[in-house]
């Protein structure tokens, strides 16, 4: 393979040649072995992830394996890491050895690691010497590679290490299969340059690199002719989109454009970092008919002392200002975020300054986790960690007060009729539907298969806490 003068050097003509190459090495297993062969894609982690996973399996159909949904059955087990915090580590080790134990029956089995915790040197080297079972390991910036490295390992027979510490390229134009046909996510940019002192992203998915804004409408009109009606635009911190870009245009410009894209009815993105979020993105968000009424606007902290030890770049106040423009602005916008308890120098009195602040924004629904310690951060080495038991009193009590205001706000919308994007029957009752309000909010209501990747209105008769038990309203009634 590697003596073939054919091999292109441009991508992604390099990784459709080596698609085509791993078909034919797929069909001469599936021969020997006398059945098709089948993949597995298990993710975790956020929305970039489940993006990059979406790519992973298109490669994997373009290849020619099948999908099953049990990972032990599979002949390719891919996982797709997160490594934000340490318990998402923890899974993949766990899911490591589990399917080792399982692997008797499959001696050919093919296991695969890529994602964050791939660029953490430490986890690497785990891998490498506790799991040397482990055939193909890849990073965040060389997804695209899948089919290359599938190649590679199949000719030399060994563990294929393929990890970029940081890139330029951004390759995108590669199959992909999505869990909706009806919706999608869009990376608009990749990377992040904030080095908040918690968190390990900017140093396992490289300094921001925006995408040009030519190429992620192209990819946003295929995506409307193939029915698709809603789309998020991903990105570590989409407010900063532009930066680098030899075209004059940031994200409040990038919305314009998305917007006149015909077909496409809804647009989320994520995620907002407060300290860039501009009046200009709010009037934009304010004047569409497109861009849903969610914002997903990170906190982390309601204490300066303790955003300013996370490197935020924002006080309390500052964020409380922003919130109460986006309300003010846009009544109906719902606004979620997140909420790091335990962070090093925590006391009961900073919780207080969050719990306060959870009050004065009124908060749609939080993710609220405990400080994780990440090797290789500022914060890893910062005195005062916080002791388990104080973590667990302190989590308890913001969870309790954001789940409590999360169903004071739901229950605001009691009775009203709202547009509703049909996603899929209701898992627990096929009488059911279940669709996502622009709000993101989840309703469930009468209706049948057909519904699916339709939008409809939906009056929002019973709050249910974080849901609601809705009636489709047909037309000419209310």
């Amino acid at each position: 393979m590697g003596q073939d003068n054919n091999i292109p050097m441009e991508e992604p003509a390099r990784q459709f040649y080596f698609m085509e190459l791993a078909g034919k090495l797929r069909e001469d297993k599936e021969k020997k072995i006398g059945r098709a062969l089948t993949y597995h894609v298990t993710t975790f982690g956020c929305q970039m992830n489940a993006r990059d996973s979406e790519k992973l399996s298109g490669i994997l159909e373009r290849i020619g394996y099948t999908c099953t949904e049990r990972e032990e059955d599979a002949d390719l087990v891919l996982f797709n890491t997160c490594t934000i915090r340490d318990n998402a580590d923890q899974k993949v080790y766990g899911r490591l050895g589990y399917l080792h134990g399982k692997n008797q029956n499959k001696k050919e089995r093919i296991i695969a690691l890529c994602g964050c915790m791939m660029q953490e040197p430490s986890a690497l080297e785990k891998i490498k010497k506790s799991y040397p079972f482990v055939n193909i390991i890849f990073g965040t910036h060389n997804v695209y590679k899948l089919a290359e490295l599938i190649c590679i390992q199949a000719e030399s027979g060994h563990m294929v290490i393929d990890i970029l510490k940081d890139t330029d390229l951004i390759v995108e134009d590669i199959p992909n299969l999505r869990k909706y046909p009806f919706k999608s996510g869009v990376n608009i940019m990749f990377g992040c340059n904030n080095f908040c002192s918690y968190c390990i992203v900017p140093y396992v998915r490289g300094r921001e690199r925006s995408r040009e804004p030519r190429e992620i409408l192209r990819e946003i009109e295929r995506l409307s002719e193939d029915g698709v009606k809603e789309v998020m635009l991903l990105g570590q911190n989409v407010n900063s989109y532009g930066r680098g870009l030899s075209e004059d245009i940031d994200f409040s410009g990038l919305l314009r454009e998305v917007e006149k894209v015909e077909g496409i009815e809804r647009i989320r993105f994520m995620t907002s970092h407060p300290k860039d979020l501009s009046d200009d993105l709010i009037n934009v968000m304010k004047e569409s008919n497109k861009i849903c009424r969610h914002i997903h606007l990170p906190l982390q902290s309601g204490s300066n002392k303790i955003l300013k030890r996370m490197n935020r770049s924002y006080t309390r106040e500052q964020y409380l200002l922003l919130a109460q423009k986006l309300k003010r602005e846009i009544p109906d916008i719902a606004i979620t975020t997140d909420i790091i308890i335990g962070f090093p120098g925590e006391t009961p009195e900073d919780v207080d300054d969050t719990i306060d602040v959870i009050n004065k924004v009124g908060y749609d629904g939080a993710f609220t986790f405990i400080y994780s310690k990440r090797s290789n951060t500022p914060a890893a080495d910062m005195p005062d960690q916080v002791s388990e038991e104080q973590n667990k009193r302190e989590f308890d009590r913001v969870l309790k007060r954001v789940q409590e205001v999360a169903r004071e706000r739901a229950a605001l919308r009691t009775g009203r009729i709202e547009k509703v994007l049909v996603e899929e029957i209701n898992s627990n009752d096929p009488g059911l539907m279940t669709g996502r309000l622009s709000s993101n909010l989840v309703v469930h209501f009468k209706g049948d298969e057909s519904l699916i990747g339709q939008i409809v209105d939906v009056k929002l008769k019973e709050c249910k806490n974080f849901y609601y038990i809705g009636e489709m309203i047909q037309e000419g009634k209310n």
